[in-house]
């Protein structure tokens, strides 16, 4: 079993922004799928069940979200290799994509979360949203809308990015998935 965990924050107000891309991504790849959804308080979690994969985006709001994705973790005994997680990442150039096992949270209070209550060694995919001009306005950033030029962009950029995850896991590893979906 797979749990693949989208991390953003909840309400119509941060639908489009930049921080939610994961949600974006659990979105798209839900959308034609046959899914039951799971309704467990305790899981603090939109989550749905598709085969053997659960998709899940925590409702804890971005800082807690690894009270969810301990909560899933623990009751389904899901392995730390089996949970891939979709986050939105400053460092890399807006619509990059990259993918790694483990490392550290380089300030993005979700994947902070995440760390402190499930550990560090889980697949991430890492989708650039570029950087804000003033260092000091990453807040903002990250919570502004994507542009509407951004969200056309996005859209190819989700599409590839859920072929790689699917790949992943099919049993892909990360070197496989990188050397096949360079993204760009």
């Amino acid at each position: 079993m797979h749990l693949i965990i989208g991390l953003g924050n909840i309400g119509d107000k941060y639908q489009l922004t930049r921080h939610n891309v994961g949600f974006l991504v659990i979105d798209e790849i839900t959308k034609n799928l046959t899914t039951a959804n799971i309704n467990k308080s305790n899981f603090q979690s939109t989550l749905l069940k598709s085969g053997y994969n659960l998709f899940s985006k925590p409702t804890t709001y971005m800082n807690n979200s690894g009270i969810a994705g301990h909560a899933i973790k623990e009751y389904y005994k899901i392995d730390l290799e089996d949970i891939i997680v979709i986050h939105d990442d400053l460092d890399l150039p807006f619509g990059t994509v990259k993918f790694k096992i483990g490392g550290g949270h380089g300030g993005h209070n979700g994947l902070r979360s995440l760390d402190a209550h499930i550990g560090k060694e889980y697949i991430r995919v890492r989708i650039g949203i570029g950087k804000p001009q003033e260092k000091g306005d990453v807040a903002n950033y990250v919570l502004s809308n994507f542009s509407k030029e951004e969200l056309n962009k996005l859209q190819d950029i989700i599409t590839h990015t859920i072929k790689a995850i699917d790949a992943l896991k099919k049993g892909a590893d990360i070197v496989e998935v990188k050397s096949k979906f360079t993204l760009k």
